[in-house]
């Protein structure tokens, strides 16, 4: 989901219509229908939206019009498309005219295959204007996935950061070369989650495992998650960073919180608000899809990684959850169904999108009051 203005919400669904929420309601039509290959985790996956009075942008990617539209919303969108001769996962931008998306332009172009799963799909305007995204591996076994002499970098298990104009490389991304220069970070198996701190400006990120370790990270430029050679803290996988595939200007780093047992973690949010109390102010809640948990944890004072209460999170000093007591320890809320989407809305309250994976069906939860 992504908020148009303090009214208006527009909300992906997989099939790959583009739904309105406007006053609390939903409308009946949708604005956008895009055909989309919706196999497995394929499908109409991620959305953004720049508005011309977000921090400024790298460069200016609205323009004129006339007829009432409102050209200052640009709204990006990730999706799996037939190309020519193969499915893509494409990420295109639209104008948002005040009724529907229209004057679609491509910006990125990535491969959807062979994997159906492991697509990944989210998409952020971060505080420096510029376009990040995820894609997951898509099975795919290369330098990009910790495989030492594998085949070469090739757009997959990667966090990119990309001019919203035309989808360049910023300037400033940590690799060098055509090959990467339009990444931040790799070796992702696959995430369903990124934010931005609202105090650094650093970007944080989840990851899903294959049977365990589920991980929240801090994505700082040049970040090699570690997949396929390892999830979850390096010293239990039996290896050392050494093992990994290392290009100029990368770095490892252990999560700062994982989970042995996986429950299919996606989307992680900062609190940029007071409504909620002053005990969750810039402070991360992270949702599940398996078990519709909404979790809650605490930056430290760095703001580098996360603070534990030693009587009310036992266990919790190493930065894995270990066991089903640990886990529960830092659950806020249940009953949610699969966690989609978390974000702070205009009002300052915290909204939650789920997705029912056996209806297909889903609500939008707004949440006005905190648990003590």
């Amino acid at each position: 989901m992504a908020f148009l203005d303090n009214n208006n919400i527009l909300i992906l669904e997989k099939e790959g219509q583009v739904r309105l929420v406007s006053n609390g309601m939903l409308q009946e039509q949708p604005v956008l229908q895009i055909p989309v290959d919706s196999k497995n985790e394929r499908g109409l996956l991620g959305i953004a939206v720049l508005k011309n009075n977000d921090t400024a942008s790298p460069s200016s990617s609205g323009g004129g019009g006339g007829g009432g539209s409102d050209t200052s919303v640009i709204v990006f969108l990730y999706f799996t498309e037939q190309g020519e001769d193969e499915l893509r996962n494409r990420v295109y931008k639209y104008s948002w005219n005040g009724g529907s998306l229209v004057g679609p332009s491509l910006i990125l172009d990535l491969p959807a295959g062979p994997g159906t799963n492991h697509q990944g799909g989210k998409l952020v305007i971060g505080p420096d204007g510029y376009l990040y995204g995820v894609i997951g591996e898509l099975q795919r076994e290369g330098q990009l996935q910790n495989i030492q002499g594998g085949p070469t970098p090739d757009d997959s298990g990667v966090i990119f950061r990309v001019n919203p104009q035309d989808g360049s490389a910023a300037s400033d991304n940590p690799f060098q070369g055509d090959a990467l220069n339009r990444y931040i970070a790799y070796g992702v198996r696959n995430s369903f989650g990124m934010t931005f701190d609202p105090i650094t400006g650093i970007l944080w990120n989840t990851e899903n495992g294959e049977e365990s370790y589920d991980e929240i990270n801090v994505a700082e430029g040049g970040f090699n998650t570690g997949w396929k050679a390892v999830m979850g803290p390096v010293s239990r996988a039996g290896i050392s960073e050494n093992d990994l595939v290392q290009f100029p200007g990368s770095n490892y780093a252990d999560p700062v919180f994982s989970w042995v047992e996986s429950f299919g973690i996606t989307d992680i949010e900062f609190l940029n608000s007071q409504q909620l109390g002053q005990r969750y102010v810039n402070n991360i809640f992270v949702g599940d899809i398996t078990q519709g948990n909404l979790y809650f944890f605490e930056v430290n004072e760095n703001r580098n990684g996360l603070m534990f209460n030693a009587q009310n999170n036992p266990g919790l000093s190493d930065l894995v959850a270990d066991t089903e007591e640990e886990s529960s320890s830092v659950i806020l809320g249940t009953g949610f169904g699969g966690i989609s989407d978390i974000e702070t809305g205009p009002d300052g309250f915290l909204y939650v999108l789920t997705f029912d994976r056996e209806t297909g069906d889903g609500n939008l939860y707004r949440v006005t009051s905190s648990a003590q």
